[in-house]
């Protein structure tokens, strides 16, 4: 079988027992790896009895049937778990070279349980997996963690929690290669949780290739696609993720000192164009990537990966700050902590808000660039207001009488596109099954950047359909697991080739997307069984009543209602967005213990 190693690995930390078995090949078919795999193997083993700080609750790390088979961006992978931010079903996905190292370990999936009696790290080697003592490490922050592990990229590779997550912050990540994240949720937290401090692999074993001429045929074809895009020829080697900063801003879709404006008027100062000039050491890639976004960023005191645009705004527009200095080492300080920047920088924004509105007794303020690192600090410490704030924004403002004040859904902090100047951005952040989030389908492309087409970013009526058909190749792609800059030049139907080519399993355009829409069903079945109804597909009231004041985009506010009953209709289901029987056969979604209507 080519594609899937056959393997899984599971480990249970209280009972310190480790064991393998066989992937169910169906399963792989139908649900491919990475996030598909994920939800589906969380659905039978963490049910709504379960707290997600628990040691019921488990972390299922897993690779997709492209990773490691050097197609492009093909080293990424995931994990799953039940967010202790949310509530919901969570997975968040990484680049680097981790994910390629475990697939080349020989296994699909690693699936943690339990709880250790005291911190411990997993190592996965050619010669066996072990449990080892890590109360030597507890503590320790990311950097010093990896370098002690031997973090050596394309032979040891070293995934990690820091203080954030042994502390319990709900925005905690996991940090793996000692630089990128899987951050969103608070996956750290329950890996925290767990007494396990980090994740070491070493692999050799190659995944197989079905049909090698093929497949070499149409990494020679991506290839071209990627060079000839200028998106991911020049834009993103060049200048990053932060090269929309000021596109986005131009057309009045920043979200400005907590969305209360939709433009900064220091976006230049903080964009990538700045970055590249004032900042910039050189640009990296993760493995077998030809885009090269990552950017090595220094300043007098700190040098590391990053910021991405979404970190920037986070720490610049959604707090009011142009320091960009202050910025570069704020990223810096989470990844070396391991928070989620999105999370952080706009729980910091709430903060801020609530301050200058007398709510809250603090010194955060809008503008602030000072306060930056020693508040991220106490976040990761959970140290005097540092505590509130650790549990995100929606309990921190609900803890002073303001929950309207937390700009996120369902518990998640929203990214960086304001959806009222950008209607179909709402209704992705409204419906995203793991909270408000960008990477579920996002919209900059076909509302701000043309890709494939461009769409009026104001229109209400027939917007449902890009943004289910985006949602479902997301979900598709995050099952391969491949990074979505390759699908910005890359079309659908190259994935289901080279799929194809991979496994020697024909799959159709038409097939890859039916299995990212039985991903999005099973997770909405998740939560809707966590007990998630309608009432939870909104938006904060700030982006639903209040319209903007001037910029482009003035005098919207994101006209949600119609476009969510249009989406609950093309989805299939019901007018409280629940799938019925008859939509399920339809995509072969079987599963114990279902119910619905």
């Amino acid at each position: 079988m080519n594609g899937w190693t056959g393997k899984i690995l599971e480990i249970d930390l209280s009972a310190a027992t480790i064991k393998t078995y066989a992937l169910d090949i169906d399963m792989a078919r139908r649900f491919l790896g990475g996030r598909g795999l994920g939800a589906r193997l969380l659905w039978d083993a963490v049910g709504p009895d379960v707290e997600p700080l628990s040691p019921d609750n488990v972390l299922i790390f897993a690779t997709g049937p492209l990773t490691a088979t050097g197609y492009q961006t093909s080293n990424r992978f995931s994990v799953s778990t039940k967010s202790p931010l949310t509530g919901t079903i969570l997975d968040a996905n990484s680049g680097g070279f981790w994910g390629m190292q475990f697939k080349k370990a020989g296994y699909d999936a690693l699936i943690v349980r339990g709880r250790a009696a005291r911190p411990v790290y997993i190592e996965i080697t050619p010669a066996g997996v072990t449990i080892k003592d890590a109360q030597h490490l507890w503590g320790a922050r990311v950097g010093a963690v990896t370098a002690a592990l031997g973090q050596n990229d394309n032979r040891r590779n070293v995934l990690c929690i820091g203080p954030a997550g042994e502390n319990l912050g709900r925005m905690a990540a996991i940090m793996n290669d000692g630089r990128r994240s899987l951050a969103r949720g608070g996956p750290g937290a329950v890996m925290g949780s767990k007494n396990l401090k980090a994740i070491v692999v070493e692999g050799k074993e190659r995944p197989g290739i079905e049909n090698q001429e093929r497949f070499k045929f149409l990494l020679y074809e991506s290839r071209k696609m990627l060079r000839t895009s200028p998106l991911t020829s020049q834009a993103l080697p060049e200048f990053g993720t932060a090269v929309v900063m000021n596109l986005v801003n131009n057309i009045g879709a920043l979200p400005t000192r907590n969305f209360q404006q939709s433009q900064f008027e220091g976006a230049e100062a903080i964009s990538g164009e700045a970055l590249t000039e004032r900042y910039l050491v050189k640009n990296a890639s993760c493995w077998a990537c030809p885009i090269g976004c990552t950017r090595i960023s220094r300043t007098d005191h700190v040098e590391g990966e990053g910021p991405e645009y979404e970190t920037t705004w986070a720490f610049g527009a959604q707090c009011g700050i142009d320091d960009l200095e202050a910025i570069v080492e704020a990223n810096h300080l989470c990844n070396e902590v391991g928070l989620d920047t999105i999370s952080t920088g706009s729980t910091i924004g709430c903060a801020m808000e609530l301050t200058e509105r007398g709510l809250l007794d603090s010194d955060l303020r809008f503008g602030r660039a000072d306060l930056l690192s020693p508040i991220i600090e106490a976040i990761a410490y959970r140290r005097e207001l540092g505590d509130d704030l650790a549990e995100g924004s929606l309990r921190l403002a609900s803890k002073y009488r303001a929950p309207e004040l937390s700009m996120s859904v369902k518990g998640l902090e929203m990214p960086a596109y304001d959806p009222r100047g950008m209607q179909g951005q709402g209704l992705l952040y409204a419906t995203s099954n793991r909270g408000a989030c960008h990477m579920r389908g996002n919209m900059l492309g076909l509302e701000v950047l043309g890709l494939p087409k461009l769409i009026d970013r104001f229109q209400v009526q027939g917007k449902s359909s890009y943004v289910i058909l985006h949602q479902n190749t997301a979900a598709a792609i995050d099952s391969l697991v491949v990074c979505k800059f390759t699908h910005m030049a890359v079309a659908e139907e190259y994935f289901a080739r080279v799929l194809s080519a991979v496994s020697g399993i024909e799959f159709s355009t038409g097939d890859l997307v039916r299995v990212g829409e039985r991903v999005w069903n099973l997770e909405r079945l998740y939560n809707l069984r966590e007990g998630f109804t309608c009432a939870d597909d909104s938006l904060p009231a700030r982006l639903l009543r209040e319209p903007l004041a001037d910029g482009p985009s003035k005098g919207w506010v994101n006209q949600l209602e119609p476009m969510l009953a249009e989406y609950y209709r093309a989805r299939g289901w019901d007018a409280q967005g629940v799938p019925g029987r008859a939509k399920l056969k339809e995509i072969q979604l079987e599963l114990d213990s279902l119910t619905v209507e």
